[in-house]
């Protein structure tokens, strides 16, 4: 997880989820007479993708908050779920070739915590904070913190 729930971790989750719930609906549907397993298995589903969505959104609204407060362009990539890592490159003014690092397994964990901390910087926050996204639920509020505080 990141060390922190990044909103690309937040998707595979989400897409794991969703395969399981599916298969385990099928297994239930199919060994019962009844429909509840299935429909229960299906609410299941549904209401991880709810939660799903709204932590992407929560995400993608800070992080768009973020850009537009340190007058980075293009805001907007903060909803693309691959593009949202682009921007937070450009509004930690690091190189964009990092991206490739953040595909690298174990160095992307370094990497973006290396990047959340020159974001907070760019909010005039402590670089601390990028630190504190190892804390699982502190991980969480941050975002929101660099975001709307003031």
């Amino acid at each position: 997880m990141k060390v922190r729930f990044s909103l690309l971790s937040l998707l595979v989750l989400v897409a794991s989820f969703t395969a399981v719930l599916l298969s385990a609906g099928m297994a239930f549907g199919q060994s019962s007479d009844s429909a509840a397993p299935a429909v229960m298995a299906g609410a299941m589903l549904l209401f991880v993708l709810v939660i799903g969505l709204a932590f992407y959104a929560y995400f993608a609204l800070a992080l768009q908050t973020i850009a537009n407060k340190t007058n980075t362009p293009n805001a907007w990539l903060a909803w693309i779920p691959i593009a949202h890592l682009f921007l937070m490159l450009m509004v930690a003014k690091k190189p964009l070739w990092w991206f490739i690092l953040m595909l690298i397994p174990l160095v992307n964990l370094v990497i973006l915590i290396i990047v959340w901390m020159a974001i907070a910087e760019a909010r005039g926050k402590p670089n601390w904070w990028g630190v504190l996204l190892i804390i699982p639920v502190v991980g969480l509020v941050v975002p929101g913190y660099l975001a709307w505080a003031d």
